[in-house]
């Protein structure tokens, strides 16, 4: 069985677009069809993201998006959801400041699953650290709507604490933009997380393949 520790530690520290699905803003396709395009157009880096759904539901589109994903070569890493990640043989799991601490989560994962932290400040991603996550989401950069009950944005500077002090691989998040993810990148960030603007693009493929162009551009 595949590492998936090693596998999303290793695609986070090369860098590139760590896509989220988000079904409310995919325009009426689903999570699969989403995700289909996005590895089409070369993601390697998928996390299952759905808060309203039942959970027969979540663990079928877990284990569809589990055997896209593995024949892909691509990490799926699943959000807040231990049990659905372990059932699906996901390569990772993601969990908030207020959900199971990394700790507990590791005596149920085990070794060989990643377990990514969301960290909103400099204490919290010397806390992950500590506690041993293997990768840490950054913001939110920008105020974003996605996401409910969502911190307000942490800004810049956060992302330039991490990038000068925190020997974690980390995406950024949070309302990150194709207008703005140029002064992401030039802030230092290589992994970088758009959620509404892929999932709601009419071709996905399309502007996925504009944000890699921008990705690629010299800084």
């Amino acid at each position: 069985m595949t590492d998936g520790r090693a596998l999303v530690t290793g695609l986070m520290r090369e860098g590139g677009l760590y896509c989220l699905t988000a079904e409310p803003f995919s325009l009426g396709r689903s999570n699969a069809e989403v995700v289909r395009a996005m590895l089409d157009a070369g993601v390697r880096l998928i996390q299952y993201r759905e808060k309203r759904k039942k959970a027969g539901e979540m663990l079928r589109e877990c284990r569809e998006l589990r055997a896209m994903t593995r024949a892909a070569g691509a990490a799926l890493i699943v959000n807040d959801h231990i049990d659905l990640a372990l059932l699906a043989e996901a390569d990772g799991v993601h969990v908030g400041q207020d959900d199971l601490p990394v700790e507990a989560v590791r005596r149920l994962t085990g070794p060989g699953v990643a377990i990514g932290l969301s960290t909103h400040g400099p204490e919290q991603a010397r806390a992950a650290v500590a506690a041993g996550a293997d990768c840490i989401g950054v913001g939110p950069l920008f105020a974003t709507q996605t996401k409910e009950d969502v911190c307000a944005p942490v800004g810049l500077d956060y992302l330039d604490f991490v990038v000068r002090e925190i020997d974690l691989p980390f995406a950024a998040i949070g309302g990150v933009k194709a207008h703005n993810l140029p002064q992401v990148l030039a802030h230092g960030a290589r992994t970088v997380c758009l959620v509404t603007e892929i999932v709601g693009a009419p071709d996905i493929g399309a502007r996925i393949a504009e944000l890699a162009t921008i990705l690629r551009a010299p800084r």
